[in-house]
């Protein structure tokens, strides 16, 4: 059953995992051209922050691979999508440009990652926090799978928290979340509320990105557990 999202002063809304499946197989014969040019700085943004770091990297909604090549020869990587139909254009991608650094791409669910915990030096999220049904949910396993003082990148819309753009952002919701997002309720306070009950993440920094301003890079720190 689809879980009930509520939004402030709206109708409940149905948004799970058949849902973004059925929207990104829809999206992915058109997705690079769609979205390839807008997104082209914050993309960028992202992986030069991952370059930097370096080590085993797990790309969450890796989409039809677009990132991949843009990425160091010396990162290995690995990625996931909900989409088998974006996956198998990555996947062409991944052969046609003999990228070697890729060790796999798999279906697999941003909740419920088939991995053990701190297999990875850096998780890159890019647009996905908005895309699934529990947010926390999917952060919780971000951090779970990283090593201690391994990196979760962040690339994602920052809803406004009040005013005029929060009440054309809620407006616009019923419509956007066929098209497999969502644009409302992801405010900067709800990822402090998410960093302030995690365990052993602490932030390291948080950019704004293009177009609009309406986007941020955040970067977060998996810490040593405590004794």
């Amino acid at each position: 059953m689809a879980e009930s999202i509520k939004l402030d002063n709206a109708a409940h809304l149905d948004f799970d995992r058949e849902m973004v499946e059925q929207a990104y197989d829809r999206w992915a014969p058109i997705y690079d051209l769609v979205f390839g040019g807008v997104f082209s700085k914050g993309r960028d943004a992202a992986i030069q922050a991952t370059n930097k770091l370096g080590g085993r990297v797990l790309e969450v909604g890796v989409g039809t691979g677009i990132s991949l090549p843009l990425y160091a020869p010396h990162v290995r990587l690995f990625g996931t999508d909900i989409s088998e139909a974006m996956l198998n254009k990555a996947r062409k991608r991944v052969a046609e440009q003999k990228l070697k650094n890729v060790e796999g791409l798999a279906v697999m669910d941003a909740e419920k990652l088939e991995f053990e915990d701190g297999s990875f030096d850096v998780v890159m999220a890019q647009y996905v926090v908005t895309a699934v049904p529990n947010p926390e949910a999917a952060l919780d396993e971000f951090a779970r799978v990283l090593r201690p003082g391994g990196e979760l990148i962040i690339l994602t819309r920052v809803s406004a928290d009040d005013g005029l753009r929060r009440f054309i952002e809620q407006g616009l919701q019923p419509v956007v979340r066929r098209l497999g997002f969502r644009t409302a309720e992801f405010g900067w306070s709800r990822y402090t509320r998410w960093l302030g009950t995690a365990k052993n993440v602490e932030l390291v920094e948080r950019r704004l990105i293009p177009p609009l301003g309406h986007f941020s890079l955040v970067r977060v720190r998996k810490t040593a557990a405590s004794n």
